[in-house]
């Protein structure tokens, strides 16, 4: 997915600015990125890979070299950033968070344009955020041209433009993706993740609303571009994306995932008495597990113990058997806890399902005597279309997709693919049915698009729920 954070200060911020970005890390597994403003030293940027290495280990000797009362800094599944670009707007450095579905077109209509070029990454791919810069070019200045990149671009863009003078903060156009600012005496800061700034002594003042623009200087904020009065943020984000203690849209991210799990363990009253412990997957997992066995009076356990001392993220590698191995190799069983018990398991969602499976075999295989799987999403039908919330490129890649293939004979139109999203018809529950057959669980269950919606706390009309019912 990805995550920004910027500062803008009387005094030097680079401290504010390494620890601000390096706690959203859990957003960008691939690059990590600072850019820092000093009036004698102007831009002075650096870029690392952190696909093996944490950015704190990759940044830290950054501190000492870098300098500036301004600065961005990005975590990215994708390209390197923040970027610094000189144009006709002047020079200021760049960072984004979104996707870009129609970029191929936007290149072409740019360079038809009188684009020059643009850099090739390796692989041959142009790397978004030039593309957001190159579009931003486009306009009369920095608001109109940010404007302008994202009412052009197909897909969710939010935007971190920091110039010589202050930071431009800008929300995508609909807030499928957060920006909050935090206030302190000295300055600004303004964040994807509202936690980051906590421990920096920033108090929250400030949600961008959806496609809003604010300029923040180390004197104060000025809104350039009033918010929309659309709202489609992701609700994924309070399912599994966002860090526990975050706050989105006023919600908190632990308090949502205890009553989600509260509300599938309400749908699930024939297993009382029928298990010994509910149980999260590590990590994302736990806080709906934890929900579930307060609702349910079932007790908690870890039966698995996740090691991360040293291994990176699971779905890290591009290689899938290098993800599962491991997702595997971070899981440690405690034999006592598990032999010959029954569980409730619970994990955040169940996308392609080749990991889940792994760590209920793994369970069994360390003698539990019964798994019932419990997703704390409904099925994901449909891959996102705004943020990259996984490396699937195919909806085949999900294993709810190519199940329905299976028992439809072949592809299906919508009008089908509905029939399945509805929880109440037959072909849900042989879809489900069937994922079980093949994960080899005991039984399974998704939670229900009305409870996952409902745990999140906020107007069903400002949440945006495509990856599972197809709807915008």
């Amino acid at each position: 997915m990805g995550g920004v954070f910027g500062v803008v200060s009387r005094q030097d911020c680079v401290m504010d600015l390494f620890f601000g970005t390096d706690y959203h890390s859990h957003l960008g597994t691939k690059r990590g990125g600072m850019c820092v403003y000093d009036v004698k030293k102007g831009f002075d940027r650096a870029i690392h890979n952190i696909e093996n290495s944490p950015f704190r280990t990759k940044f830290e000797t950054e501190i000492g070299k870098m300098k500036g009362n301004l600065g961005i800094g990005s975590l990215s599944d994708g390209e390197p950033q923040p970027l610094t670009i000189y144009s006709k707007q002047g020079h200021y450095s760049i960072g984004t968070v979104g996707r870009i579905n129609n970029k191929e077109q936007l290149v072409q209509e740019l360079i038809d344009n009188g684009a020059h070029q643009f850099m090739s990454q390796s692989g041959g791919d142009i790397n978004n955020t030039e593309l957001v810069a190159a579009l931003i070019s486009t306009g009369t200045s920095l608001v109109d041209g940010i404007v302008r990149a994202q009412k052009k671009i197909d897909g969710s863009m939010t935007i971190l433009v920091m110039t010589n003078y202050g930071i431009y903060a800008a929300r995508d156009l609909v807030g499928r993706t957060p920006l909050v600012i935090g206030e302190r005496e000295d300055g600004y800061c303004v964040a994807s993740e509202s936690f980051s700034f906590a421990n920096l002594g920033f108090e929250p003042c400030k949600e961008l609303g959806p496609g809003e623009i604010v300029l923040m200087k180390p004197d104060g904020l000025e809104t350039v571009r009033e918010p929309g009065d659309k709202m489609k943020v992701c609700t994924f984000l309070w399912t599994y994306f966002g860090y526990p203690p975050t706050v989105y849209e006023g919600k908190t991210v632990e308090a949502a995932r205890y009553r989600n799990g509260a509300a599938i363990a309400r749908r699930d009253e024939d297993l009382t008495g029928q298990v010994d412990y509910v149980a999260g997957v590590p990590d994302s997992g736990i806080p709906h597990a934890l929900g579930y066995a307060q609702e349910s009076k079932i007790p908690y356990a870890r039966p698995l113990i996740k090691y991360t001392v040293t291994w990176p993220r699971s779905f890290m590698p591009q290689n899938q058997k290098a993800r599962e191995l491991i997702a595997k190799m971070k899981l440690i069983p405690v034999p006592e806890v598990i032999q010959g018990k029954k569980f409730v398991l619970v994990d955040d969602s169940i996308v392609r399902g080749t990991q889940l499976k792994e760590t209920v075999v793994y369970l069994k295989d360390h003698g539990a005597d019964t798994i019932h799987v419990r997703s704390a999403c409904p099925p994901i039908m449909y891959g996102c279309k705004y943020l990259n919330f996984s490396r699937s490129v195919s909806d085949m890649d999900l294993i709810a997709r190519r199940v329905i293939v299976e028992l439809e004979g072949g592809d299906v139109d919508d009008d089908i693919l509905q029939e399945y999203v509805d929880c109440s018809t037959e072909r849900h529950a042989n879809m489900v049915e069937r994922i079980r057959e093949i994960m080899q669980f005991d039984s399974l269950k998704f939670a229900e698009l009305e409870d996952c919606v409902g745990s999140v706390g906020i107007d069903s009309c400002n949440l945006c729920t495509y990856c599972w019912n197809g709807k915008e």
